[in-house]
């Protein structure tokens, strides 16, 4: 028999380590047999229910060792509510020691979250967020927290061999106790019945009748193939790492999975989106050349499921920012809404469409949109404040910037847009110290570099800008140089014909950049020029 000290419910069920009405750790004393509750809870409140608690062994301890952080006298708070309505779900611990490895924990991690989110009614945190705390040793209940979120998900993963050992909880923020805990333990190969097996404990938790529909969102599959969903993992960890070098390897690894299965619709979506990273800004890769296989990618992750928000999101980006087709990127993007509300990728790029069509208004209420749903993400807080800076709210686009290099003082497209922002305030000392630390902090990506000479040229550093002008110059023998980062530092410096000049073969390009031609302010100067004006024109900015 066992009780628990704080409501003094016995217990018969000698493999229960944890109170199912408080959660607070049972201390043993004799009694009689019989593995039911002893009392029924006060005020007839439902009991929250804690399942699985498994014995210790060499590998893992068990899952009460998850909850050392949770001390006895927090998880004695009275029930508020029985519906748990917001998850986070933190990155499960790599145990194996092998950096190779991290791609499985992060691959398990990421697969649950997307399998949670289908669920109706039920708020999951999304990846760019709990992603923030990777590596931290966090209290589960700060985070929940932090992130608004009912309760919090952890764990950890370890490859013995062949053999997958998973630990997990699941804590109850509000009640400040754990509601479950378990341990798995399957065969490498059978990484997808470890992950619907930890979905749906969870989710019984959460929901206690789960629909038909509900359960079979959570046992769908995108691939039945194993070597190819590690392919795909291995892909989308890499993409992640955000680097040119780095993507490229996530390319091989998504390609060679839809070698292994052809109709494995998330490897092409994952595929579109590397493509995509690669013909961006920060890739650095000629446009005319990954845009097309961006587009290629998206359009077959769409032939085989066109439900899938990934790729509709996708070739939104590609349909604005390579083909400046703006009414067909906004119906993807508004389908990819529409698919899945909670995709904070498909607002921003909604907001894009709004900020290259001068709907400013409207582009602000998508990012704050964004933001709602990935509070943390840097990129979500930085999309803002450049919808601030378009919209010439300069004062609110520095404040905003400065609120995200507060969660991460390298993050240096915040230290770019600031730069920007700072600059069209006429704060041109403070605008080339920003842009001078976008420039450290992102390794001297040419973006950073471009519209720091662009900035050396308004503030009359004109060697330093021509030095830059020199550096490009030099490095376009040897690889792709925008013309369009030469233009704006043409501009900087006062060279309006040689900026025009530099900006049509920026056009024949297709630089990305171009769709912001008719807001973006450091364009000011040249507006009354026909020449502009009929370049504009040309992209179509007007439409929308």
């Amino acid at each position: 028999m066992k009780r628990c000290p704080a409501c003094r419910r016995a217990y018969a069920d000698d493999e229960l380590k944890f109170c199912r009405v408080d959660g607070a750790p049972l201390a043993a004393e004799p009694g009689e047999g019989g593995a039911t509750l002893a009392d029924p809870p006060p005020g007839g409140e439902a009991p929250t229910e804690l399942f699985g608690a498994a014995a210790p062994s060499d590998e893992l301890a068990d899952s009460s060792s998850l909850t050392r952080r949770l001390a006895p006298g927090r998880r004695r708070r009275p029930a508020r509510s029985k519906v748990i309505d917001s998850l986070a779900i933190l990155p499960l611990a790599n145990e194996t020691g092998e950096a190779q490895a991290e791609y499985l924990s992060d691959g398990i991690t990421e697969s649950i979250i997307n399998s949670l989110s289908r669920l109706p009614r039920l708020r999951v945190v999304p990846r760019a967020t709990v992603f923030r705390y990777k590596g931290r040793d966090a209290d589960p209940l700060a985070v929940g927290r932090e992130l608004n979120a009912r309760a919090v998900v952890t764990g950890r993963v370890l490859l013995v061999g062949g053999l997958l050992v998973v630990s997990a909880e699941l804590v109850d923020v509000a009640l400040e106790s754990q509601v479950w805990g378990e341990r798995y333990r399957h065969q490498h190969e059978d990484i997808f019945t470890l992950q619907e097996r930890i979905s749906e404990e969870i989710s019984a938790h959460l929901r206690p009748r789960l629909s038909g529909e509900d359960r079979r969102r959570l046992r769908q599959r995108d691939t039945e193939n194993p070597a190819a969903y590690d392919l795909y993992l291995r892909g989308r960890y890499f993409m992640n790492k955000r680097t040119t070098e780095w993507i490229r390897r996530g390319v091989e690894h998504f390609r060679r999975a839809i070698d292994l299965d052809p109709g494995y619709a998330l490897a092409h979506a994952g595929l579109a989106d590397a493509y995509a990273f690669l013909a961006s800004s920060t890739g650095e890769q000629p446009p005319s050349e990954f845009y097309p296989k961006a587009e290629a990618a998206a359009l077959k992750a769409l032939e085989l499921d066109d439900t899938l928000a990934e790729a509709h999101t996708s070739l939104g980006f590609f349909r604005l920012l390579y083909e400046w087709d703006f009414r067909a990127a906004e119906r993807h993007f508004r389908r990819a809404i529409e698919l899945q509300p909670a995709y904070a990728n498909a607002h921003d790029g909604h907001s894009f469409y709004f900020k290259a069509t001068g709907q400013h208004e409207r582009a602000v209420r998508a990012c704050r949109e964004a933001q709602k749903i990935d509070p943390l993400s840097l990129f979500a807080s930085v999309s803002l404040a450049w919808a601030y800076y378009l919209a010439r709210r300069y004062d609110e686009a520095v404040e905003q910037n400065r609120r995200a290099l507060e969660l991460d003082p390298r993050f240096f497209f915040a230290h770019w847009n600031l730069g920007l922002a700072l600059a069209a305030q006429g704060r041109l000392g403070e605008a080339v110290e920003a842009l001078e630390r976008a420039v450290e902090h992102s390794g001297g990506g040419l973006t950073f570099r471009g519209h720091l000479g662009y900035v050396y040229g308004l503030a009359g550093r004109r060697r330093e800008a021509e030095l830059i002008l020199s550096e490009f110059d030099a490095l376009s023998r040897a690889r792709y140089v925008p013309a369009y980062y030469t233009a704006i530092i043409r501009l900087g410096l006062g060279e309006h014909d040689r900026a025009l000049e530099a900006l049509a073969r920026a056009f024949d390009e297709r630089t990305g950049f171009l769709v912001f031609l008719r807001v973006e302010p450091m364009f000011d100067p040249l507006r009354e020029d026909p020449r502009f004006t009929e370049l504009a024109a040309r992209i179509g900015a007007g439409d929308g």
